[in-house]
């Protein structure tokens, strides 16, 4: 199961996300997604705390969402993933597509 919760700080958009994400739920985090590149945020914070598990699918959904967030300038940084977590991002490369940050505190600050 996976729930997002979003709020505004500072300017930031932050998505809260809880639970797994998976090919049964990644439209969610799609949809959400979606929600923020369309009300022209510009920043896009995710917070990876509650975040237990994440499959290709819910991998997908950042992917095809770069170029998305490169010609739009809208900066999206990740923190507080779970080592289980990051090391599905770091076998797919995109720890180095995507700004990943082991707090809130330091994303803000990068």
């Amino acid at each position: 199961m996976l729930t997002i919760e979003t709020q505004i700080e500072n300017g930031h958009h932050i998505l809260f996300l809880k639970g797994e994400v998976d090919a049964s739920n990644s439209v969610i985090l799609d949809e959400a997604i979606t929600k923020l590149v369309t009300d022209g945020s510009s920043s896009i914070l995710v917070d990876g705390t509650g975040l237990e598990y994440i499959s290709s699918a819910g991998l997908g959904v950042f992917m095809s969402y770069l170029e998305d967030f490169q010609e739009k300038e809208i900066d999206l940084k990740i923190f507080s993933l779970s080592d289980r977590v990051f090391e599905v991002f770091k076998i797919l490369g995109l720890d180095q597509l995507i700004q990943i940050y082991p707090d809130k505190k330091t994303a803000l600050l990068a």
